[in-house]
């Protein structure tokens, strides 16, 4: 599985409200799109760090990381699926009106230390 890590800074985490009334599925209601401690606004462990599964849950093509702000189009920054043209914010979330149906999965995972991240398991999740 390809797996996207990512460390948001924090303009970034500002940016995750701004998108809220585009997305399809704000709040992560369905939950088996991630585990329950991941069921946040910012959809992880700790604020700063994303992990996301990188699958388009559309047809599972991979999205590619497109972090560029475009005020001029809209785009905040997130994941776009090139093959069909889903759309993800900076938590995984989805875009309304897009092919993809939910939010990208985040797989469990747990934080063993401050530079060490355990993806598969989320036993002791912290």
């Amino acid at each position: 599985r390809l797996v996207f890590v990512l460390r948001r800074d924090e303009k970034m985490l500002e940016k995750l409200p701004s998108v809220v009334d585009q997305l399809r599925d704000p709040n992560s209601e369905v939950a088996e799109q991630q585990p329950d401690y991941a069921a946040t606004e910012t959809r992880s462990v700790k604020p700063a760090y994303l992990v996301v599964e990188g699958s388009c849950t559309h047809l599972g093509c991979a999205p590619l990381m497109d972090f560029e702000v475009r005020p001029a189009e809209g785009w905040e920054g997130g994941f776009l699926c090139p093959c069909h043209g889903s759309k993800f914010d900076l938590a995984g979330r989805v875009f309304k009106g897009v092919p993809a149906p939910t939010n990208l999965e985040v797989p469990p995972h747990a934080y063993l230390s401050d530079t060490r991240l355990l993806i598969g398991k989320d036993e002791g999740a912290a």
